[in-house]
């Protein structure tokens, strides 16, 4: 065996420029494809990671156009379309329910936030007091607001990292007010920070009770969602199925395809997110798997041309007594050395930009994981090698077939 890729290794070095050349082009196959893979799964690992936020004992109820699913109803949304059936009384029916341990009703807008001469434009997230027990919501300074002022309307306000930074410096914040469409709401806490998700500054958003930009800003009486904790996690199944059935009855509802609303569990939405980022994943494989063909193709042109070049050596080592197979093998190593020596190359060249990637993203503050598993590696490795036994079959065959007498007639 060893003797297969000493010659095979001398033999490429004769047409080193072609061989270099197909090298790349494997090498270029191989990185986009474990690019792909790290990229899909960093994308992976970056959804699921905020999912996990809210735990596996979590039931999100949402608003949507009915009959158009909830894909349709982000797009209404979008357009600026207004849902406005789950209401404050809705929240409160569910939050009754049997195995509900803590709830929040969630509405959002966006404002200018102002002190003295400072102001900001921020996402606010019209929150119920109770988030905090329902998903991670960490608090650097001072501490979230209360039921109590909830309920009471209290005008407080809980500041993203940035808004902090952008209105006070350096002073403290905590006990000051800020204003909202020139009222005053008392700052009470201070996030900490969180980077960007999905190219979304999460330190650029400010919390305020629920009720509170109900009543005092936006004067509805309805919520976009609102998400339940359960206190015992094995009859989370059941919590959906109170949920919907609490909420087809207050909304005269008979038909599910009519539901004006969504409910999921997380459990649910990290299953249906870990399919749609997986195909995503094998979707971007597949089209960089293109390139591996093509690298293919490279290497049954240039292991033809070499055999049609040297014919004559073939007739030689066959009437020396070589056999078939020892031809057949020889060429296919030649192949194989050759795609092995471009997966090589091609894992190198992922992993610095793979590395890349990674540096830029974590410099816009998008908390981009870095992933290239072993396993892809390995696989990437494996299969870069069978193109070259593949594709390589064809001439290795040609070569071992061909007939010594008329090869040694071609010199």
């Amino acid at each position: 065996m060893s003797n297969y890729f000493q010659i095979a290794f001398e033999s490429l070095k004769k047409q080193r420029g072609r061989a270099v050349l197909t090298m790349i082009a494997v090498a270029i196959g191989i990185a986009s494809l474990v690019v792909m893979l790290a990229s899909g799964e960093s994308l992976k690992q970056l959804i699921l990671g905020e999912i996990d936020m809210y735990g596996s004992d979590v039931v999100n109820v949402e608003v949507r156009v009915p009959g158009r699913g909830t894909t349709g109803s982000s797009t209404d949304m979008a357009t600026g379309i207004s849902i406005t059936t789950l209401k404050n009384s809705d929240v409160e029916a569910i939050s009754k329910l049997n195995n509900v341990s803590a709830y929040y009703a969630y509405i959002t807008s966006q404002e200018i936030i102002k002190y003295e001469r400072e102001n900001i434009t921020s996402i606010i997230f019209g929150y119920g007091a109770q988030a905090p027990l329902v998903e991670k919501i960490s608090v650097a300074e001072g501490r979230f607001y209360t039921v109590d002022e909830e309920n009471s309307l209290s005008s407080v306000i809980v500041l993203g990292a940035k808004v902090k930074e952008k209105l006070f410096g350096d002073n403290e914040a905590v006990g000051q007010n800020v204003y909202i469409r020139g009222k005053p709401f008392k700052v009470v806490g201070i996030l900490e920070k969180r980077g960007q998700v999905f190219f979304f500054d999460m330190d650029l958003i400010v919390y305020l009770p629920a009720k509170t930009i109900q009543k005092k800003l936006l004067g509805t009486d309805y919520v976009l969602g609102v998400s339940v904790k359960a206190q015992d996690a094995s009859k989370l199944d059941e919590l959906k199925q109170d949920v919907l059935d609490l909420m087809r009855e207050r909304h005269d509802i008979d038909d599910p395809a009519r539901d004006d609303f969504e409910v999921m569990t997380m459990v649910e939405a990290k299953e249906m997110m870990e399919v749609i980022t997986n195909s995503i994943t094998l979707l971007l494989a597949a089209l960089a798997a293109i390139s591996l063909v093509v690298g293919g193709v490279g290497i049954t042109n240039i292991m033809y041309v070499s055999v049609v070049e040297r014919t004559f050596e073939v007739g030689v080592r066959r009437s020396v007594g070589a056999k078939k197979r020892d031809i057949l093998f020889q060429f296919l190593t030649e192949a194989m050395l050759l795609t092995f020596s471009g997966g090589v190359l091609g894992i190198i060249i992922a992993v610095g930009l793979t590395s890349l990637i990674y540096a830029v993203a974590n410099s816009y503050g998008l908390s981009w994981p870095y992933s290239i598993s072993l396993a892809a590696v390995f696989y990437s490795i494996l299969f870069s090698t069978s193109v070259g036994l593949f594709f390589g079959v064809y001439p290795a065959r040609k070569a071992a077939n061909i007939d010594p007498i008329e090869a040694l007639r071609k010199d």
